[in-house]
């Protein structure tokens, strides 16, 4: 049997799979999805290839993998962080 060829947006191909497993819940498509962001490479857009994927994804607005690469596409809100600890607390003043 010849193996499917490699997809750089799913090097695993485990979006691919999910999408093949039938009654597959939300939570095992979350952990599929974190398994697909760990498997690319540094520096990667998570967002755009996740977009690239949910386009060439099949149509089933039903399966969870569909609506997780939806929310994996959207741009970030801020990209303002929080500081925290002492940082957060003591901004201008003198230490």
């Amino acid at each position: 049997m010849a193996k499917p060829e490699q997809d750089p947006d799913d090097p695993k191909g485990l979006i691919r799979e999910a999408y093949k497993l039938d009654g597959i819940s939300e939570t095992e498509c979350r952990s599929i999805l974190v398994d697909w962001a760990l498997s690319l490479p540094a520096g990667a857009d998570y967002a755009q290839t996740a977009a690239r994927l949910a386009d060439r994804a099949p149509r089933s607005d039903d399966h969870p993998m569909t609506a997780l690469l939806a929310a994996a596409s959207a741009p970030a809100l801020s990209a303002a962080r929080r500081r925290g600890g002492r940082a957060g607390r003591n901004t201008g003043l003198a230490n």
